[in-house]
């Protein structure tokens, strides 16, 4: 079928749009920490099954000790760090904001990789940042004129300040995130022998988001643990309805999004699928404000453009 990597990159918007919606509701239902707990424990268990029908063991076969070093390091970074920033960012400023910065997860992994990995870097990439930040920068200033009509009008955050630092924290966990991980597969491509079945392979990022799955719920579980807060996830079993929208949050996010973003850079050219994937910020505009009655703002909408014009410029020229 023609375009089918640009149809499986839309499918993976639309899946990450629904992610996040879900991940909102769940999150001020049961907490952004237990959301993460339950979400990865989940996910650790259907990606097990995948594997086992695959490579017939429901763990990771040969990954060695570098492997799960950089997995480990990968998850801290982009799970515990980044998506805890991510998900208390929608208690704090809403889905629709939140994932706005997460446009700056690719310019970030661009920097990371040209600083861990000697990945080139171009004069484009640097403008693609600086427009991507634009953007942004549109949709949460604004301009207050204070009382008095007179006084000079000073710039201000549309959102709280918190969700601002907040969504930074979640678009640079996710870049870097991704390159640790980058480089914990070239690990593991080492780590499998060479007369193993080529579905090993094909599998790698598989049994990469397994490691770092692992690994993030046991961060958050450990974090959980030391502010004495396990009640809550304990508590939140009882929650069924947010516990069906973290099942959601599940499988549209770690299991079917991560598995046909996979697929898509096979069919279609990896530049123009990233750009299709990372349409979330706009395919969450309508719903999104549906679902709360917000009504979102013109500069707001082409801020949302403008940023997404900047991730497109990394990979598109």
């Amino acid at each position: 079928m023609s375009h089918l990597g640009e149809i499986l990159s839309l499918a993976v918007a639309m899946l990450w749009t629904a992610t996040a919606l879900f991940a909102d509701i769940a999150s001020h239902r049961l907490g952004s920490m237990s959301v993460n707990v339950i979400r990865l424990t989940l996910a650790t268990v259907l990606i097990g099954v995948i594997l086992f029908f695959t490579i017939g063991a429901p763990y990771p076969l040969h990954a060695g000790g570098k492997t799960w070093f950089w997995m480990a390091l990968s998850a801290l970074v982009g799970y515990v760090f980044g998506d805890y920033c991510l998900f208390t960012s929608y208690l704090v400023m809403g889905a629709r904001f939140g994932q706005l910065f997460m446009t700056l997860a690719p310019p970030v992994a661009a920097i990371t990789g040209w600083i861990l990995l000697g990945e080139k870097m171009e004069a484009v990439s640097w403008l693609a940042m600086a427009v991507t930040l634009s953007g942004i920068a549109l949709s949460i200033l604004s301009r207050d004129r204070g009382e008095d009509a007179s006084e000079k009008a000073r710039l201000k955050f549309s959102v709280p300040i918190k969700g601002v630092l907040l969504g930074l924290g979640a678009g640079c966990g996710q870049g870097v995130g991704l390159v640790l991980s980058k480089i914990g597969m070239q690990f593991y491509e080492q780590d499998i022998p060479a007369e193993s079945p080529e579905i090993m392979n094909f599998m790698i990022p598989f049994s990469a988001t397994m490691m770092r799955a692992v690994i993030g719920a046991a961060g958050f579980i450990l974090i959980m643990a030391l502010h004495k807060d396990l009640k809550r996830l304990y508590d939140a079993r009882k929650d069924k309805k947010g516990m069906r929208y973290a099942l959601y949050t599940t499988l549209f996010g770690p299991v079917l999004g991560v598995s046909l973003s996979l697929m898509a850079v096979q069919y279609a050219n990896a530049g123009i699928a990233s750009t299709l994937m990372a349409l979330t910020p706009v395919l969450i505009i309508i719903p999104y404000s549906i679902i709360y009655k917000q009504k979102p703002k013109a500069r707001e909408v082409l801020g949302v453009f403008l940023s997404m014009a900047g991730v497109a410029m990394f990979f598109l020229l």
